[in-house]
């Protein structure tokens, strides 16, 4: 039976009318301290050890207790009988008790993980006790049994001992009871640290000093930086002063806080006198063009928060109205927190910057006689006008005019006075012209219009308008009167065209068109003009051309090329170029050259026929096999010095043996059209021992003119004088002309089309080397000349019979 007295019920929290037994009386206590109560019980009773305990216990309320609980056994005749026990509450003592152990434990951890060394001198006994962080902070690794004031002095930085040891003397002598001081110390490898101490002082009734506790920690990073950052701010503000570019700053509501030189220059403000004003009174910009006001940079950047970057075509208007073009940008100024404190702005002179890039703008868009848009932008303009018309289904026009006697003018009077017939020409031209449309001169004589939002017939009256125009202007030189009358060719822009390229031939055509049907008169370009067809089929085939190229998709032909005094050593082939279409047939270069051309591709399909003929070359077990072979050369190759570079590293990669085997063709106009470059790149070529054939030979007008200027080996008589060599009496003697002069200059010939017997018979009693034609030798795949001699005809053979293909570059 367990009795409770009033005052164990009371700290249970239950009434003294019921008493529990000693299972309940356990379970007051708290889970985890019901198994040490139940093994204090059990080792009373079986081995009479008293306990006395402090365990939490839940009280009935359901709040948490502490009571410090004893007890004994009382035995009778050695047998326990009855365990007699008490409660305190000891609440209030233990929460004190823990809550130092937690202050104790929290100063701990904040000493050791931030590395404070706490130190306690008694000023009576000069005892001095360091925690293990003292030693850490002042780079002991040797603890001695004690430390000393003498001691840690020694530690203290030469230079700061004094300094130091001041400190502490005047707050010991001012009654104070506490100060702060730093010092440096020297470890012992010489490293030098910043060291913060915290002091307290105690003193008795008297005021004597007889204790100081001290914390100390280390703050050389904390230094380090703030050195660092003093260098950086004095760096920054010298910089800042010297620099070319302005700088103003603001603070949070736009007011100004400092400016550089270079912006008090430019501004026309002195930094005394504007700071604290608005930033929008010392800095006013306009645009440069329109001259409006525009929005100052720093206070957009103080709403938006976010940095500006640079503009162009502002105007910066000092305080005393000079003018500066500049560029500027504004950046945020935020704390570390991303407050915003302010914004700096950054600008500079551009003046005679701007000043050149508009002269070069406008160098690059306008024609310098008349002031007139150049042609390249001209082009430009149309091909956004076009780009309008697809997107939203605009109406513009394009105008081509031609001027119809102005070569007279020229001629006549000189070329001063045409100048001047231009200059007036394209004054009355806009004039005749709405505001706001593009009026150009696209070279010599010739103008062009783009005419905005504009129908086909209100375009047609404004060409009218201009013929009309011209048609009643003279233009005087001296006592002469010259009447220029004006071509025009009228193009719709609308969706319809493809590009840019196919609307501006469509006009340059529709400009002809209008010349030939009498001059000084408007043609209109409609869809049953044959020059857009033309047009789009060339682009169909530049497309496929790419693809061809990218896809490695020619094929290689040849046709052997037969001497005629005897048999050589080896074969002589002209290299010819084919390409499958989507069945596998073979498509002809005439087909596809005149695109190439066109579109510039001319060039990449010579370096690939070049390329791939030297493989070729390179493939034969026996060298001899082939002895030449024969490859065009398109006109824009012979002009292009990228291909110059690009072929010769080609050759020289080849080597002199393979080179020796290659002849390259160059047509007699190709190389008169460009005959610097062609004479150039002859040269070099011929120097790594190519030898250099002048194709179509005859058909210019001043063929023999042409060979004291260009250093050749071979002549390829043109076919049309071959073909009439029988018939026409001219031919046969312009035949035996062009063998004598090659004779004359050590050249060998080539007479091309030779398409029957007679014709071989005739050529070979004129002297000719070499013949070449489908009489002789059908062209037939490079591998077939490669393996040596044809003896069977397939069945390519056969459609380049049925199809006469012309040869490529």
């Amino acid at each position: 039976e367990l009795l409770w007295t009033e005052q164990t019920c009371a700290i249970h929290g239950v009434s003294t009318d019921k008493q529990p037994s000693l299972e309940e009386a356990i379970g007051f206590y708290a889970p985890e301290a019901q198994p040490v109560i139940e093994q204090a019980v059990n080792r009373a009773i079986s081995h009479g050890e008293d306990w006395d305990l402090e365990l939490p216990i839940i009280r009935t309320d359901g709040n948490t207790i502490w009571v410090r609980a004893v007890g004994r056994v009382e035995y009778d005749t050695k047998k326990p009988v009855r365990l007699i026990g008490a409660l305190q509450n000891v609440t209030d003592k233990v929460l004190r008790q823990q809550a130092l152990e937690q202050a104790h434990e929290r100063i701990k951890v904040a000493t050791e993980s931030g590395n404070i060394g706490v130190w306690d001198l008694d000023m009576v006994s000069e005892k001095l006790d360091w925690s293990p962080e003292m030693y850490n902070l002042y780079g002991i690794t040797n603890i001695p049994d004690s430390i000393t004031q003498a001691v840690w002095l020694e530690y203290v930085h030469k230079d700061d001992r004094k300094a130091t040891l001041d400190c502490v003397e005047d707050a010991l002598n001012s009654g104070s009871g506490c100060f702060d001081l730093e010092f440096r110390i020297q470890w012992a490898d010489d490293s030098v640290h910043f060291i913060k101490a915290s002091v307290s002082i105690k003193r008795n009734a008297q005021g004597k000093a007889v204790r100081m506790l001290g914390v100390n920690w280390d703050v050389t990073p904390l230094r380090s930086m703030s050195n660092a950052l003093a260098e950086q701010h004095e760096l920054l503000q010298v910089t800042l002063q010297s620099i070319g570019d302005a700088v103003i700053t603001t603070d949070a509501a736009g007011k100004v806080t400092w400016l550089n030189p270079t912006a008090q220059h430019m501004t026309g403000w002195a930094s005394k006198d504007a700071v604290g004003r608005s930033v929008s009174d010392v800095f006013k910009v306009v645009h440069e063009q329109s001259r409006q006001p525009l929005t100052n940079p720093a206070l957009t950047c103080l709403s938006e928060g976010k940095v500006l970057a640079i503009t162009n075509q502002s105007v910066l208007i000092s305080k005393n109205s000079h003018e500066f073009a500049i560029e500027n940008s504004a950046s945020p100024i935020r704390s570390r927190n991303g407050v915003l404190l302010g914004v700096v702005l950054v600008f500079h002179d551009v003046t005679e910057q701007r000043r050149f890039s508009n002269e070069m703008s406008y160098r690059a868009t306008h024609d310098m006689l008349t002031g007139l848009v150049n042609r390249a932008e001209f082009e430009n303009r149309v091909d956004s006008a076009l780009k309008q018309a697809g997107s939203d289904h605009a109406e513009h026009a394009l105008l081509f005019i031609d001027l119809d006697q102005f070569k007279l003018v020229n001629d006549t009077c000189g070329h001063a006075e045409g100048d001047q017939l231009l200059r007036l020409v394209a004054k009355l031209l806009a004039r005749a012209i709405r505001t706001g449309d593009t009026l150009a001169r696209l070279g010599g004589d010739e103008f062009g219009v783009i005419l905005e939002d504009c129908t086909t017939e209100e375009a047609e009256q404004v060409a009218s308008h201009i013929c009309n125009s011209m048609d009643r202007f003279r233009f005087e030189h001296g006592e002469r009167r010259f009447r220029i009358g004006t071509s025009i060719g009228l193009v719709p822009l609308d969706a319809r065209w493809l590009d840019m390229e196919s609307a501006l031939q469509a006009a340059d055509t529709a400009c002809l068109a209008a010349k030939e049907a009498g001059r000084n008169r408007v043609h209109v370009w409609l869809d049953t003009d044959s020059s857009i067809q033309s047009r789009r089929k060339d682009m169909h085939w530049a497309a496929r051309l790419e693809q061809a190229l990218d896809e490695n998709k020619f094929v290689l032909f040849a046709q052997p090329i037969k001497a005629m005094a005897a048999e050589s050593s080896g074969i002589c082939a002209e290299v010819l170029l084919r390409m499958p279409d989507d069945d596998a047939n073979l498509i002809g270069p005439n087909a596809f050259l005149p695109a190439a051309e066109r579109f510039h591709l001319a060039t990449r399909i010579d370096f690939w026929v070049l390329q791939n003929s030297l493989h070729s070359l390179m493939q034969i077990p026996d060298i001899t096999t082939v002895s030449t072979l024969f490859i065009n050369l398109s006109g824009q190759s012979v002009s292009d010095s990228v291909f110059h570079a690009d072929a010769i590293r080609l050759l020289t990669q080849a080597g002199k043996d393979i080179c020796q085997r290659i002849c390259l063709e160059i047509t007699e106009t190709a190389a008169v059209t460009n005959i610097t470059d062609a004479t150039v790149f002859i040269d070099s070529v011929r120097k790594l021992g190519v030898r250099v054939a002048l194709d179509d030979f005859g058909s210019g007008a001043s063929s023999f003119g042409y060979l004291k200027a260009l250093t050749v080996d071979i002549l390829k008589i043109d076919g049309q004088f071959i073909n009439g060599v029988i018939d026409d009496p001219l031919d046969g003697a312009t035949v035996r002309c062009f063998v004598d002069i090659a004779r004359l200059l050590d050249l060998q010939t080539v007479a091309e089309c030779v398409e029957n017997k007679a014709v071989l018979d005739c050529i070979k009693q004129l002297g000719v080397d070499y013949a070449q034609g489908f009489h002789l030798h059908k062209p037939v795949p490079m591998e077939q000349i490669i393996a040596g001699p044809q003896t069977t005809v397939t069945r390519t053979d056969v459609y380049m019979n049925q199809s006469r293909l012309a040869t490529t570059g």
